[in-house]
């Protein structure tokens, strides 16, 4: 009798272990991919976390690998991911690694270093961007793997010991550089995970934006192995779709960009992959791309099995003002004239939604071709003279700015910024660059932007982080070549080739983001300023592909260097022409340029940021508030202004939006209903990233990458993870 007593109550410790396990399996209701879920919706079904108790909050844990750069140049924008209670994320140098999720202790780490022994030596070589990871496992469980993106490489990382698989790719990664149908010199690197789709790794990748640019195609790679499973040409080739839409049918050959940055969405149960594209290279002057450049700027729906095209939508022709498409679509079922549609929505820097039906592209609300400026274009530029506005949604960003708008925290600041209002002479969306100047609003960083849309599919409401920050868009010729025939002169012509059009003419940049490059070698040496040319940090490309000449007299030009007696050489055989390709383009922007004051805030009147709702059932915008603050400005009784925010939101079935995003360093939660703020946290640095959310054994946590770096904000290199005590 004891015996079955015994064997009884061991059956009985045998099942509550197992049980225990399966909760821990099925109660982790983890942020699986990047944006929570391949919906691309940044929306959790957890709900421990409400309103009455979301004032509780208090942090669980903090992570950091110590990747930080003192000097305040590193960010990091990671989503990071949570499968089975581990989360994945990655640094500002781009380790990649693995969490216990409920106590933040470090399982494994992977150091992409650690694969190229020739940049080790270099401290800034990894400091690029990386938005989050992929996990992948097979129907047997049996292969669990991480594919991660460190520039070009996309890495296949053991997901259980943070071993890169040797048998994938070449040698544990994929080469982005290849499989693009031609030879690449100019810049490729991954920023924005793809998605999954059984065995398929689809992926795009972010390309250098000028008129030598890479091709921007939309691939799929078999998980096991890393081998090229489907290429979808966004620049069709001859006989495909689209490629009689192009004027000039070398087009495919010599072009590049129309790329997919910025994330994507896939319908599981259709076998549908949902695409948004960027422009076409380069990006402000499209004489030699002349027609509507398709499938550059589209929302794009093509077969996740075999990447066939089903259906576009263009939402800006002939791109001439940088609007890529800049996040993942949403994907929702709405009631509409009756009817149940699967529909997808995609948000737009310029402060859109466009809405489709998923299965055929037809749009949900009406979408007119409306007449836009075409006059005082550049000579040779053709632009189109149409542009789609959608009748709904309404949009979630202000649509214009007049001298009426111009900044009036101070009568001091309103003269001075109205007087820098009037240099440019443009404020109508869509006016055609020129030498006379316009205004880009919402500007060149959204409106919309990478941080993506938070939807509940429940209440079908949407949430934005927006800003509204003013860009001036002001061309000038290209600089003709100097007189000047020193390895300084000759720099100085490789300057204006690569580099004038992001750090301006004379050298000053524009802000943090693009800094100033006068007196560069009071921060850096020689070695310094050439791997950073070479490889790339944060937002800036890599130059690697400019010539061995070329870089000496450019490192001489920026670095102020005496000439050498063997620099003869290189003057002699120096090729310098007024373009970075072959097309010789004659027009390029003076520089990107924020519209700021002298104490730096935007010259526009607030909000300058803002957290919005938009019911995408009736196509109205719910509600709209500022997001983050000045305290100098709260103390003067100025309301809340909102900053610019970089980082998207998430929504919970708990009742709660929360975001992080803002310059002032700090998270917040707010009412989904309502917009009013619950809650908020001081972060060691800005939370320039979406954060996560997930459950384990009933008990939800909040996690958010710190990185800050951007804007002015200090550098940060720690997660940190929030949960009720």
């Amino acid at each position: 009798m004891s015996t079955r007593i015994n064997l009884f109550l061991v059956a009985i410790l045998c099942l509550l272990v197992s049980c225990k396990k399966h909760r821990a399996a099925t109660v982790s209701n983890g942020w699986r991919t990047y944006a929570g879920a391949k919906d691309g919706n940044r929306y959790s079904p957890n709900d421990q976390l409400t309103l009455k108790n979301v004032s509780q909050l208090k942090v669980a844990w903090t992570f950091s690998t110590g990747d930080k750069d003192g000097a305040n140049r590193s960010q990091n924008q990671c989503n990071p991911i949570v499968v089975d209670g581990i989360l994945y994320g990655t640094s500002p140098k781009l380790k990649l690694f693995a969490l216990d999720a409920v106590t933040g202790d470090q399982k494994w780490l992977f150091d992409p270093a650690s694969q190229d022994t020739s940049k080790k030596s270099d401290p800034m070589a990894y400091y690029k961007v990386c938005r989050g990871v992929t996990y992948w496992e097979d129907s047997n469980g049996g292969n669990k793997r991480i594919f991660y993106s460190v520039g070009q490489k996309t890495f296949a990382i053991d997901a259980e010991n943070g071993q890169p698989i040797m048998k994938f790719g070449k040698g544990g990664y994929l080469d982005l550089t290849e499989d693009l149908g031609r030879k690449v010199n100019s810049y490729v690197s991954g920023t924005t995970p793809g998605v999954i789709y059984k065995d398929l790794l689809i992926i795009g990748a972010r390309v250098d934006e000028s008129e030598d640019a890479a091709p921007g195609h939309i691939r799929a790679y078999d998980a096991m192995t890393g081998k090229l499973r489907w290429i979808f040409h966004t620049i069709p080739h001859p006989g495909e779709i689209g490629f009689n839409t192009w004027p000039d049918s070398t087009a495919w050959k010599r072009l590049g960009s129309a790329n997919n940055w910025s994330g994507m969405a896939l319908d599981e149960k259709r076998g549908v992959v949902y695409v948004p594209t960027g422009s076409v290279g380069g990006d402000f002057y499209g004489a030699h791309r002349k027609g509507p450049d398709l499938f550059a700027n589209c929302l794009l729906a093509l077969d996740a099995a075999t990447g066939k095209y089903i259906w576009h939508y263009q939402v800006v022709h002939h791109d001439l003002w940088d609007r890529d498409l800049p996040a993942n679509p949403n994907l929702v079922t709405i009631q509409h004239d009756g009817k149940t549609i699967d529909a997808v929505a995609q948000i737009t820097k310029h402060g859109f939604v466009f809405m489709f039906d998923r299965a055929t592209g037809k749009p949900i609300f009406p979408i007119t071709e409306t007449p836009v400026p075409t006059n005082n274009a550049l000579p040779g530029e053709q632009p189109w003279p149409t542009q789609p506005i959608p009748s709904l949604p309404q949009p979630f960003a202000r649509q214009h700015f007049g001298p009426e708008d111009v900044t009036d925290l101070s009568p001091e600041a309103h003269k001075s910024m109205l007087a820098k209002y009037n240099k440019v002479k443009y404020n109508t969306m869509f006016t055609p660059p020129s030498k006379d100047g316009g205004w880009i609003f919402p500007g060149f960083d959204g409106g919309g932007e990478w941080g993506g849309a938070a939807l509940d599919p429940e209440t079908k409401i949407m949430y934005i982080s927006n800003t509204e920050m003013p860009w001036a868009q002001v061309m000038i010729d290209v600089p003709k070549n100097t007189d000047d025939h020193t390895l300084k002169g000759i720099g100085h012509g490789i300057y204006n080739k690569y580099c004038l059009a992001c750090h301006g003419p004379e050298l000053k940049g524009n802000g943090t983001a693009y800094p100033s490059l006068v007196n560069i070698g009071k921060k850096y040496n020689v070695q310094q300023v050439s791997q950073i040319v070479a490889s790339g940090r944060n937002m800036m490309p890599s130059f690697k592909q400019i010539p061995a000449n070329e870089k000496t007299a450019l490192l001489a030009f920026l670095l102020k260097l005496p000439e050498k007696a063997s620099d003869a050489q290189i003057i002699a055989k120096e090729p310098v022409s007024a373009s970075k390709s072959n097309l010789n383009i004659p027009y390029t922007m003076n520089g990107y340029k924020r519209f700021l004051d002298t104490n730096g805030y935007p010259g526009i009147k607030p909000p300058w940021g803002t957290l919005d709702a938009v019911d995408l059932t009736s196509g109205k915008l719910l509600w709209k508030v500022p997001l983050g603050e000045y305290p100098e400005l709260t103390k003067k009784g100025i309301p809340k202004t909102g900053t610019e925010l970089y980082g998207g939101p998430l929504v919970t079935k708990g009742g709660l939006v929360f975001v992080a995003a803002t310059k002032d360093e700090k998270i917040r939660a707010f009412d989904k209903k309502t917009g009013k703020q619950v809650w908020e946290a001081q972060l060691p640095a800005a939370g320039y990233a979406t954060p996560a959310t997930y459950a384990i054994d009933g008990k939800q946590y909040v996690v958010i990458a710190c990185g800050g770096g951007k804007i002015g904000s200090k550098s940060g290199d720690s997660y940190v993870c929030f949960a009720l005590p």
